[in-house]
């Protein structure tokens, strides 16, 4: 096992492993043996389970939601970076370089 392989097994508990199976079997991938038996079972941790009042002042809807829509299994569901860019969380950073660039 390397080092690269504790980040994997650390998303794959957040973010579950009944979504993971339905992801491989939709492209009819296997697990490798040695990383299933690493993993586990686990199911999908609630985002507001990694709310604290030490982040708390940093979460907003559009945060959650940006998260959830990024952090997915099947690459047909996750954001393309476009529409990540285009995602509400964003908007006060757009809403900035548009008044900036207007005063210039």
């Amino acid at each position: 096992m390397t080092c690269s392989v504790i980040p994997d097994v650390i998303f794959l508990q957040v973010l579950g492993t009944d979504e993971l199976n339905a992801y491989l079997s939709k492209y009819h991938l296997e697990l490798d043996p040695q990383l299933d038996a690493l993993v586990g079972r686990h199911s999908r941790k609630p985002w507001s389970k990694f709310i604290n009042c030490d982040n708390q002042h940093l979460i907003s809807p559009e945060a959650i939601d940006f998260l959830d829509k990024l952090l997915r299994y099947d690459h047909q569901d996750r954001l393309t970076a476009r529409e990540a860019m285009a995602h509400p969380y964003f908007f006060q950073v757009r809403a900035a370089e548009n008044s900036r660039m207007r005063t210039q």
